[in-house]
């Protein structure tokens, strides 16, 4: 597997966003991607230190489309979610954020 393959796309969520504040950084991964690579591709592309790793496959979820109302299946994927070293951030987490003023 190529290491560009591993990280699909980062997962962009109010929880995902709440760990981030705590340093915990989602990412949708390459189903066959192992703990030891998805590190290894972290490590590489946002120049951070991975401290620790948990996945868990995400099971596909059944939708139902068009005017006959079909049940579709959408396929699984798997979630990596990585701790980093304290005081490290990935750019992509970050929020504009800052005070927001009501009119």
């Amino acid at each position: 597997m190529n290491v560009n393959d591993v990280i699909i796309r980062p997962i962009i969520s109010e929880k995902s966003m709440q760990d981030a504040v705590l340093g915990k950084f989602t990412f949708q991964v390459a189903k066959g991607a192992h703990k030891g690579m998805i590190k290894r591709t972290i490590e590489d592309k946002f120049k951070v230190n991975v401290i620790g790793i948990s996945t868990n496959i995400v099971k596909g979820k059944k939708t139902r489309t068009g005017t006959r109302r079909i049940e579709t299946l959408k396929s699984a994927w798997k979630k990596a979610v990585v701790k980093l070293k304290v005081g490290q951030k990935i750019a992509l987490f970050d929020v504009g954020g800052g005070s927001t003023s009501s009119k």
